[in-house]
């Protein structure tokens, strides 16, 4: 099994982190943090990519269930979730179940995504609960009529995940839900407000020798 957690990561914080681990405890698997380089659907982010990518290596650090993959920041051009994961499935072939770890807050625009539909056929796709979002189906059929239609025929319970390749979804609900986000952090810092304990003690020191975020870099 392959799982991978695709985001700006911009920069990471305790949440993400809190994600990554309670999808690696409860695949009993590895995950991948997977930093994007360009990402279309987003505005340019406030550091580079290669300063995210470092950001990840210091919080992910030695913990043996997570790993930084760079694939993203090697592709020349924008960055689209479907390139990576045919790439990902070229690798394990065609019989390793792949998943892709998203947030539900993110899970509602799924449908603005490139050949959305298709990252179906390469991964099941994992919505992690979120601060403000909920796991339930009703919750999903509400706010994004369109993408809970392409998923309420694949609604499945995350252990399932794993008897098939691709194209289910499962919701996972985090305890305790950690309420950090890359934006509240970055406006934080802009702000002069207190932020060092929303992300990992080495990701604050970098944070603050690289001078990131500060107002007037915040782009």
């Amino acid at each position: 099994m392959r799982i991978l957690y695709g985001g700006t990561f911009d920069p990471v914080h305790e949440g993400h982190l809190a994600i990554a681990r309670a999808v690696a405890s409860a695949f009993g698997a590895p995950v991948g943090l997977l930093p994007a380089a360009d990402p279309p659907h987003r505005a340019v982010p406030g550091a580079s990519a290669a300063q995210r990518a470092s950001m990840l290596d210091l919080a992910v650090g030695c913990d043996r269930q997570l790993s930084v993959d760079r694939r993203e920041l090697h592709r020349a051009g924008l960055s689209f979730t479907v390139d990576t994961l045919e790439q990902v499935r070229e690798e394990v072939g065609p019989r390793a179940a792949v998943v892709w770890v998203l947030g539900i807050d993110s899970l509602l625009q799924l449908d603005s995504w490139r050949d959305w539909r298709r990252i179906l056929d390469l991964a099941h796709i994992l919505g992690v609960e979120r601060p403000g979002t909920s796991v339930a189906e009703d919750w999903l059929r509400a706010k994004a009529p369109a993408v809970h239609a392409e998923l309420a025929d694949r609604w499945s319970l995350p252990a399932e995940l794993a008897k098939a390749t691709a194209g289910r979804y499962a919701p996972l609900p985090v305890r305790p839900l950690r309420m950090e986000s890359a934006t509240e952090v970055r406006r934080r810092i802009a702000e002069g407000l207190p932020w060092e304990h929303m992300v990992p003690a080495p990701v604050a020191r970098y944070i603050q020798d690289a001078g990131l975020y500060r107002t007037g870099q915040n782009r």
